[in-house]
């Protein structure tokens, strides 16, 4: 955790929060912090400022937290990110990678290969999500929360929104077969689509074509879901 994220439904006061949960643990057998130290911390979707522990047990942790000096997030990655669901396990680790790396908005969507047991999973519940966001925000040091949003059937997905989403900016769908290669990294806005284990299939290809997303390849090696995700995004951009 290299950033203590604080959300301000959670202070006694403006400037004090008592924690108990894992944050306190880690604080308590990771930092192994005592009374008086400082840490790194920010308010979630806010500023970087520091927090000084004025009392702890076992039973949690009191932080008075200071924003005199306060720093801002690192940069965002001016990217959409759409992604074919993953297995639910898999999520948790790329949510946590794309939230580390910057991304702000993620749809999670249908296709043929996405098995339709994964959309019942408890692991898309809203506050899972949250927690895996907030993991990859606090390795990064970042306070900014993306949005993520679900849509369970591809065509009308790909046919109403999509197109929108993809106006003015470089639209891209990631697909080994008859596509061109990576660009040069590049600050310009973007929306990139990935697929699922196994990929795309043509007619879902051709529809996301359709909608203005080129063809990109990143080369001969097939990755899984969980790989070609960072990989992809730190070829596409130049990552803070």
């Amino acid at each position: 955790m290299n950033l203590l994220l604080i959300d301000p439904s959670e202070l006694s006061a403006p400037d004090r929060v008592w924690l108990t949960d894992r944050r306190a643990v880690h604080i308590r057998e990771i930092h192994q912090a005592q009374v008086g130290d400082r840490l790194r911390a920010g308010m979630l979707n806010g500023l970087i400022g520091e927090a000084e522990v004025l009392n702890l047990d076992a039973s949690g942790v009191e932080l008075a937290l200071d924003f005199s000096q306060p720093r801002q997030s690192p940069s965002p990655l001016p990217v959409i990110l759409v992604l074919a669901l993953p297995r639910p396990k898999m999520l948790r680790r790329v949510l946590q990678a794309v939230a580390s790396l910057g991304v702000k908005e993620i749809w999670l969507i249908h296709s043929y290969r996405v098995d339709k047991s994964y959309w019942s999973s408890p692991l898309l519940d809203a506050a899972v999500i949250h927690e895996q966001l907030l993991l990859g925000l606090e390795q990064a040091g970042d306070t900014q929360l993306p949005v993520v949003h679900q849509r369970k059937r591809f065509k009308p997905f790909v046919e109403d929104e999509l197109p929108g989403l993809a106006a003015g900016r470089q639209a891209w769908v990631a697909h080994p077969y008859h596509a061109q290669p990576c660009p040069a990294p590049s600050d310009e806005p973007a929306l990139v689509a990935i697929g699922p284990e196994g990929g795309f299939i043509p007619y879902e290809v051709d529809k996301l074509n359709q909608a203005g997303l080129k063809s990109l390849s990143l080369g001969s090696r097939i990755l899984r879901v969980e790989t070609a995700v960072p990989v992809l995004l730190t070829r596409l951009f130049p990552v803070s």
